[in-house]
């Protein structure tokens, strides 16, 4: 019997965070540092290797599926990006591949039975600041505690997550579901909302679903700092952060990778 072929998905890429403040994804300055134009966010490469598991698994991976990223090289706005994915065991190999190079690995699987999600109280409720310390060591000590403020997941907000990643699922708005980018882009909110950065990159996730985000919900994130490191003159921190709806649902947890101040800026 011939096997299978591997389940293939083909995006065209689109770099959301052009305009953003984090320069990485502006075409000038990132060519200036060497790249080849401005990096399409993590959140979106991570978006586009989500389409497998949700085409093979439905809302159920949404409601308590698995996943781990690693971005490995740029993609930039215009790509074309090849999605594939092929089965290990009970899940999937996932890889990301543009301009003939693989850019991003992942995983993902759907366990046979749900985790329950940890309680509220290990993850206290933390407002925003009100004001956005410079990204150091101090800011972002082992420790400290990062939130947002609550985010409306409107029907607009919705539709808009689902343009930005080109994704063609009809799942999420047949369902009323919002897009899984939302919970590392919710990850990222922690950091960018809390202490001011420079040009910085979201490099890895590792995340579980314990429900899935409806439209109607209003969303937060509480995220600890785990860590915070220099790996070969990177400089990294790590959340340990809850996504949470309404005050009262987990949606979500991750472990965030992010290189908060690149090498490259003291190369420049």
């Amino acid at each position: 019997m011939t096997e299978a072929a591997p389940p293939v998905y083909r995006v065209t890429a689109y770099n959301t965070a052009a305009n953003s403040e984090n320069k990485m994804h502006d075409e000038a300055f990132a060519r200036r540092l060497g790249f080849g134009g401005g990096l399409v966010p993590g959140v979106d490469v991570y978006a586009y290797m989500t389409h497998l598991p949700v085409e093979r698994w439905g809302r159920a991976w949404l409601e308590r599926g698995t996943a781990e990223c690693r971005f490995l090289k740029p993609l930039y706005g215009g790509d074309a990006v090849t999605v594939t994915g092929i089965s290990r065991g009970e899940g999937l190999e996932i890889a990301v591949e543009a301009r003939r190079e693989v850019c991003a690995m992942g995983t993902a699987a759907l366990p046979a039975e749900a985790t329950a999600p940890p309680a509220l109280a290990e993850f206290p409720a933390d407002a925003q600041r009100r004001t956005r310390p410079p990204a150091d060591e101090t800011s972002l000590a082992v420790g400290t505690w990062l939130g947002i403020e609550p985010l409306a997941m409107t029907e607009e907000l919705a539709a808009k997550y689902l343009s930005d990643e080109r994704e063609t699922l009809p799942l999420y708005a047949a369902e009323g579901l919002i897009h899984p980018v939302v919970v590392p882009r919710l990850c990222n909110f922690a950091l960018n909302r809390n202490v001011a950065l420079g040009p910085w990159m979201h490099v890895g996730s590792r995340i579980r679903h314990f429900t899935a985000a409806r439209v109607g919900d209003v969303l937060t994130v509480r995220a600890k700092v785990t860590a915070n490191y220099e790996r070969k003159g990177h400089l990294f921190v790590d959340l340990d952060a809850l996504i949470v709806a309404n005050d009262e649902r987990p949606i979500a947890r991750a472990d965030h990778i992010s290189i908060y101040r690149p090498r490259q800026l003291a190369a420049a």
